[in-house]
């Protein structure tokens, strides 16, 4: 046990409209919550608004990724599968939407259907009351098919992170960052079928993002889901860069589904002239994280549209060291698969 700084931030617990009726933020808004309550009800500002849903599934051995975006200029529906961390190779098809044309996205997380059909891919999002359901078929450059039918499951009272944070009340952001959720089901690639289910310690990470953004920004985001030896199952989803000295933050850790919410900015430490090598990830004040990341994979992409762009260093690896529970339990982290990301835009 350890003396335990907790967070300063408010803490949600009704259902709440993220803007004003004139599209401004809402401070009633700003804050936290362990379920999704925020109503995100955007208006206007064209081009300034980003809407996004992706999720990353990953197991022992291969993940799974799908990406579905509005950013006002154009849609994006994406899938990556990687069948071999030690290969380390991703098989990826990307389709754009001209200005997200027909790409209707829920205001809340975990709620509505998702769909979209471009040349060589298709993607479905359908959801019930305790799971979602990811369904699509893509052929990418090269002739690769890849077919998805993955079921991702929300156990009963399981806790999230869903934070509101404001930069101004005219630009802030709303996310919903779900880890350790349960998958069934297979990923076929090239006529391999790789299955996904507790057997290879399958668990899905959902990010709902709903906001108003500054034209240029820029983020760091970690998350990993696994079980420890001793049976525990641990979630770790920290930010930096974009909610620094907001006031709120994007760092949590969820332990047999019980959210433990962190105040604290983060220091992140890596080199930005070899992504692939060990990142230092630490709460400098409280010290209630202190990890290293080892990536064995830079899933790199790059955006140049003049006026805007996009550049995202996304490393797959392994996270070590320790994280300190709301208790003051010190929990002991050894070779938990995740990523962590460095991104860049103007946008």
């Amino acid at each position: 046990m350890v003396d335990v700084e907790r967070t300063h931030e408010p803490e949600i617990t009704h259902p709440v409209q993220q803007c004003l009726p004139d599209g401004r933020l809402n401070p009633e808004a700003v804050g936290w919550s362990r379920h999704p309550l925020h109503d995100c009800n955007l208006l206007g500002r064209w081009g300034r608004k980003k809407r996004w849903e992706y999720w990353c599934v990953t197991t022992d051995t291969h993940m799974f990724s799908l990406t579905f975006a509005d950013i006002d200029y154009f849609g994006l529906a994406a899938v990556g599968f990687m069948p071999d961390y030690t290969e380390a190779r991703i098989t990826e098809k990307v389709g754009i939407v001209p200005f997200g044309l027909g790409m209707a996205m829920p205001p809340t997380a975990g709620v509505g259907a998702l769909s979209v059909r471009t040349p060589g891919l298709k993607v479905v999002v359908n959801r019930t009351e305790s799971a979602t359901l990811l369904r699509s078929t893509a052929r990418t450059v090269g002739s690769h098919r890849i077919e998805v039918d993955l079921r991702i499951e929300t156990p009963p009272g399981h806790e999230t992170l869903n934070v509101l944070v404001p930069w101004s009340e005219h630009l802030f952001q709303f996310t919903s960052k779900q880890n350790c959720l349960p998958v069934e089901g297979t990923v076929v690639c090239d006529g391999t079928a790789y299955e996904f289910g507790p057997h290879n310690s399958a668990f899905g990470c959902q990010d709902f993002g709903r906001g108003v953004w500054p034209y240029r920004t820029a983020w760091n985001w970690a998350s990993a889901s696994g079980r420890l030896t001793d049976g525990t199952v641990l979630g770790i989803t920290l930010g930096g860069k974009w909610t620094d000295r907001t006031g709120v933050t994007e760092n949590g850790i969820v332990v047999d589904g019980r959210l433990h919410k962190l105040g604290e900015d983060l220091d992140w430490e890596y080199d930005r002239r070899d992504f692939e090598r060990p990142w230092r990830i630490r709460a400098p004040r409280s010290g209630r994280v202190d990890l290293e990341f080892v990536p064995f994979c830079d899933r790199a992409a790059t955006l140049d549209l003049g006026v805007l762009s996009t550049r995202v260093h996304q490393c797959f690896g392994r996270f070590h060291g320790t994280v300190v529970s709301d208790d003051g339990d010190e929990i002991a982290v050894t070779d938990l698969l995740g990523w962590a990301e460095e991104h860049i835009a103007r946008w």
